[in-house]
């Protein structure tokens, strides 16, 4: 993943960044993995509870924000982020020492055209 300019981490290439619905008539492989690989990072009830609590959170917030509500150590809930970043789900902010992160509210909005309707047959 690609770093930006201040430490901001892009999305370029995440697997969040696209995802074709998964009713829709043809997809490629590589269409498939990517949206494998958001699946997966959503796989873990501890992220799916990060993505939550980030969602409803006032602005970005780091580690030390996340870890009395999870119950979890620093170093697992810093390795839950990465997990979430680099599906593109989330965003970080290095800001000195300390990274922030945010959902990534178009990710999530891609991703729920994921489920499209499907077509009758």
């Amino acid at each position: 993943m690609a770093r930006g300019t201040r430490g901001l981490t892009t999305a370029a290439e995440t697997p969040a960044r696209c995802c074709a619905p998964l009713a829709a008539p043809t997809m490629t492989p590589d269409e498939a993995e990517r949206i494998a690989r958001v699946f997966r990072a959503l796989a873990d009830p501890h992220r799916v509870r990060i993505v939550n609590l980030l969602a409803n959170a006032p602005g970005p917030a780091c580690v030390c924000d996340l870890t009395p509500e999870l119950g979890l150590s620093q170093p697992t809930v810093s390795f839950h982020l990465k997990k979430l970043v680099e599906a593109g789900l989330l965003r970080r902010e290095r800001r000195g020492i300390w990274s922030y992160y945010w959902v990534d509210r178009g990710a999530l909005a891609r991703l729920a055209t994921i489920f499209g309707e499907a077509r009758d047959g």
